[in-house]
């Protein structure tokens, strides 16, 4: 069996992974890199390049084929030439394609191309169907639900999530396709990362590592708790990311709440890795309204820190069982809850930091994860 992995915005050559979706790109490079430590053959499909198809052969031992496409400034259904040759040409039935993404138009076309060729395939979302997800742009999100992404995902062998409790989502509606949970892991160069010797001290350094989105990652929520707490307890919060369109709202509302100086908002720092930028912080801070499981909060974990993250990520099961830091709902009481719960336990800290660290290097390795992701596969082929 020959393994593909469908990511439209996949980079050409494997490397450049900090941009907006610099999550999905991690989880599909380290998903294929532990596949291909298994001994599968693996190959990325890609539609990054404006101009030409390239092939380009990873050192982490898959293969990325990115095939001609024009920029596309709004979603399309068109596939690239070029990549529908290549999958009438190649495929065959004992393939196997897992398609990443969610409700996005390419996916779609290229279910539909598959079937035609009967060429099984997994959907695999990244994020949780649920009801918050739906809620932003419902006009939109439920017609193509019913109309594209339900039938797709109907008429796929499987769907494959970050966290069990997901299926829960599908289930409410009605989807009764065979569901399979892989959390994400590490990559081996990051498990060489060493955290700096840690004091917290004060103030109390939060951190929120990512993209600038407030209504999914439960910012706005984020900056109502650190005002509703500044006045008990002293915090700096400080947001850093790539800059999208809520930044400029959420700095607005902290002018409004007078938190200038206990708020600030810097830009994307590509020339250290995560972890090293976590490091620099006290408690890392996830709230989302949605999540499918967060990288960020991953890498934090290996930066010895403690955490808050929101009940619905994938990860939170994982921060529950190491004891790395507190899981909350996605609202503003809940996450004043839970960080009164991690001040008090701030003698903790350090051990608590320690124990994640050494819970993800002991249990999310890629290559664990890859190996009972392809035992799925192989039991849904068959």
């Amino acid at each position: 069996m020959r393994l593909y992995l469908y990511l439209r915005n996949f980079p050409a050559e494997g490397r450049n992974f900090n941009n907006r979706y610099a999550g999905l790109i991690k989880s599909v490079h380290g998903l294929a890199s532990g596949l291909a430590a298994t001994g599968v053959d693996v190959t990325i499909l890609s539609e990054a390049s404006p101009t030409h198809t390239t092939v380009h052969q990873s050192p982490a031992g898959y293969t990325i084929r990115c095939f001609a496409q024009p920029v596309q400034h709004r979603p399309t259904f068109k596939l690239s030439p070029d990549l529908r040759r290549y999958l009438r040409q190649t495929l065959h039935p004992s393939d196997l394609v897992i398609l990443n993404g969610i409700l996005h138009p390419t996916l779609s076309s290229l279910s539909r191309l598959l079937r035609r060729q009967r060429v099984p395939y997994i959907v695999a979302p990244h994020d949780p169907y649920t009801p918050e997800f739906f809620r932003r742009s419902r006009h939109k999100k439920w017609p193509y639900w019913y109309l594209l992404e339900r039938p797709m995902l109907q008429q796929a062998i499987g769907i494959q999530v970050l966290d069990q409790r997901h299926q829960q989502c599908l289930q409410r509606l009605d989807i009764t396709t065979p569901v399979i949970a892989t959390p994400n892991g590490f990559h081996p160069e990051d498990s060489h990362f060493e955290p700096a010797p840690w004091q917290p001290g004060n103030p109390i350094r939060l951190m929120f590592l990512g993209r600038f989105d407030a209504y999914n990652k439960g910012l706005d929520l984020l900056v109502e708790a650190v005002h509703d707490l500044s006045h008990r307890h002293p915090l700096q919060l400080t947001f850093q990311g790539s800059t999208g369109d809520d930044r400029a709202a959420l700095e607005a509302r902290v002018a409004e709440l007078h938190l200038q100086h206990q708020v600030k908002f810097l830009d994307p720092d590509y020339t250290q890795a995560p972890s090293q930028l976590i490091q620099q912080h006290d408690v890392f801070c996830v709230p989302s309204r949605f999540e499918g499981f967060s990288l960020a909060a991953l890498e934090a974990m290996l930066a010895g820190r403690v955490l808050l993250v929101s009940e619905i990520a994938g990860v939170a099961p994982h921060i529950k069982a190491s004891d790395c830091g507190v899981v909350v709902q996605p609202a503003v009481a809940s996450i004043k809850a839970g960080l009164e719960q991690l001040l008090q336990r701030r003698d903790d800290w350090v051990e608590m930091g320690d124990r994640g660290r050494r819970y993800v290097l002991e249990e999310l390795c890629w290559k664990t994860i890859a190996t009972t992701a392809l035992t799925h596969y192989q039991t849904l082929v068959a």
